[in-house]
């Protein structure tokens, strides 16, 4: 199998510590063919400005932001159960990718871009303040190692960034199966003076106040081998 083309060399980055490991680098034969002829459709390119919605998408809607979709399952679901709302989705790796953009390719679905960047970048330089209706964060890399901790993605300054970005009633949406960064998550957002928990501790699922997570078949999965999920939604006021 070919590789990907690399991209044309981009000027350094601000960031030196990645919120996201190493893995998930093979990509299918069928993911590389969608990302060269199906993502083209779907890509939002990264630029150091803030995105006009309605110019991406031709219409105002709610806007909703996917950080690290995987494999796009979850993000095509909830898409197509929720078209009266917009998604962009963002992801580092080319298997995601292609596979994200051969299902909504498939499913003939027009409210998703996506942007291929470090969500930390795309937060801070495309999404301006008051932008967001909301944000999902399910299953981010839980960098189980503590001297990686540091890499975790749901820490103080981006969590600050990222409620900036939300209209007021909008919400964050995190899920994780690594039951210390669920205690990690809950204390980072707990103390973000602008979001508020909308439950007495973790959410049960689905408890989305716009769009609910969907189970995905991994998830169902990891239910059957008792593997615990835990959901914590907290909403800007």
């Amino acid at each position: 199998m070919s590789a990907i083309n690399p991209e044309p060399a981009q000027p350094p980055r601000l960031r030196t510590v990645r919120s996201f490991g190493a893995g998930r680098g093979r990509v299918t034969r069928a993911q590389q063919r969608a990302y060269q002829h199906d993502f083209p459709r779907y890509a939002l390119p990264f630029a150091a400005r803030p995105i006009e919605p309605s110019a991406c998408f031709g219409r105002e809607a709610p806007l909703v932001l996917e950080i690290g979709f995987g494999m796009g399952e979850t993000t095509a679901a909830i898409a197509a159960a929720h078209p009266e709302l917009d998604f962009v989705g963002v992801e580092v790796f080319a298997a995601g990718i292609g596979s994200l953009a051969m299902r909504l390719a498939r499913l003939h679905l027009t409210n998703v871009r996506i942007v291929e960047r470090d969500a930390v970048e795309v937060v801070r330089d495309m999404l301006a303040p008051g932008s967001l209706a909301g944000v999902h964060i399910f299953f981010p890399d839980p960098w189980p190692k503590a001297r990686h901790h540091k890499r975790r993605l749901i820490a103080p300054g981006f969590v600050a960034s990222l409620s900036s970005r939300l209209l007021r009633g909008g919400f964050v949406h995190c899920a994780t199966d690594w039951q210390h960064y669920a205690e990690q998550m809950m204390q980072v957002l707990s103390q973000e003076p602008s979001l508020r928990n909308l439950h007495p501790g973790y959410a049960p699922a689905p408890a989305n106040p716009l769009c609910e997570r969907l189970q995905t078949k991994f998830h169902t999965r990891g239910q059957r081998l008792g593997h615990a999920v835990w959901d914590l939604v907290f909403e800007r006021f």
